[in-house]
């Protein structure tokens, strides 16, 4: 759980550095678009039923390690700001925290031998 919220963190760093760092344009709207997206899927990941959700922050994190060469940043400090923040970003997704309970079992939870018992129930 403390991985998500110190992706939190770099997603918010996403969104405020910009503006202290002064970046180009694109550079800007491009933290300014995934630092919200990268906040959105840890809040979802911090529950256990929902803890999957963080691997979606992959693409995100693949695409600030590449954007700097395709959106062709003009300073330096922006693409170095973008990749560490990637790399940072991959390491914290795959820190998946402690299982205490479990959810669900999908579709074939309708078939295993408890199901069996709750029709049996609801035809009574």
């Amino acid at each position: 759980m403390w991985a998500r919220f110190i992706n939190i963190a770099i997603g918010l760093w996403l969104m405020i550095s910009p503006s202290l760092l002064d970046f180009n344009d694109m550079s800007k709207n491009n933290a300014h678009i995934v630092g919200p997206i990268v906040i959105t899927f840890s809040i979802i990941g911090i529950s256990g039923a929902t803890r999957n959700v963080r691997l979606w922050n992959f693409p995100l994190a693949f695409w600030l390690l590449v954007s700097p060469w395709i959106l062709n940043y003009e300073n330096h400090i922006s693409v170095l700001h973008h990749v560490v923040s990637g790399i940072l970003i991959l390491f914290f997704c795959t820190i998946k925290g402690k299982i205490t309970r479990k959810y669900g079992g999908g579709w074939s939870a309708l078939w295993s031998a408890n199901s069996k018992h709750i029709q049996l129930n609801n035809e009574e």
